[in-house]
């Protein structure tokens, strides 16, 4: 319960000019040539639902301290687009742009492969030269295994991610033997830090349901007293 109450007082004895925010939430999603045209819409669609869900609505205004929100899709190693960036949610009509701006994002690319280390380390490289925050996590989603570049965990000693949260959502295929390799391989790979977890997505009709869990689940340890030692 002690990093629970720090966080707390932090929030709310602070004065608000002294946080520009309480989380910088970077959102990475997965357009590598496993995933068709039908599920990338999938993915943009859902994500900009599952922003806009009442229970995700509510954990982003909780507080007085606002949540800095940016995204962008990823494939092989030099295949990242932004289609958000960095924005401080401090209003309803912020987040609806947000939301609106990933709905309507167009994919840059369909051929390059899984490289999930390269994907991490740029979502470092948006949050260094984001608005600095009380926390800071990246959520990546994807439905394979790293298969080209470097791994997430040599991003993870070759850069300074000091306290970066990296959570993460694995969508399955359906094939038993490959999903339970796509989730083994987030569990031991991909999450990183503290209270970093991982949601499931029964393929990617589920996307939106999962990532509204992962959402609401990142933002509330932060407000509900979730946050363990």
């Amino acid at each position: 319960m002690g990093r629970f109450l720090t966080v707390i007082m932090m929030l709310t004895a602070a004065p608000a000019a002294a946080l520009d925010c309480r989380l910088a939430l970077v959102l990475a999603i997965d357009v590598s040539s496993s995933v068709d045209p039908r599920e990338d819409t999938l993915q943009r669609q859902g994500l900009a639902a599952a922003l806009l869900a009442p229970e995700v609505q509510q954990a982003f205004f909780v507080t007085p301290q606002p949540v800095a929100l940016s995204a962008f899709e990823w494939s092989g190693r030099t295949n990242q687009k932004i289609l958000l960036d960095w924005t401080l949610i401090d209003s309803p009509s912020k987040l609806l742009g947000a939301a609106e701006s990933i709905a309507y994002s167009q994919r840059s690319t369909d051929e390059f492969p899984t490289a999930l280390g390269h994907a991490v380390s740029y979502g470092w490289k948006m949050l260094d030269r984001g608005p600095r925050c009380l926390f800071s996590t990246i959520d990546v989603a994807g439905d394979g295994e790293n298969n080209e570049g470097f791994g997430p965990q040599h991003a993870y000693r070759a850069f300074g991610f000091g306290d970066i949260v990296v959570n993460g959502l694995a969508i399955l295929s359906k094939r038993d033997h490959e999903d339970d390799k796509v989730v083994a391989h987030y569990q031991s790979d991909v999450l990183r830090g503290p209270g970093a977890f991982l949601e499931i997505a029964e393929g990617f009709e589920d996307y939106e349901s999962a990532m509204r869990r992962k959402l609401e689940r990142e933002l509330r340890p932060l407000m509900m007293g979730e946050v363990t030692e």
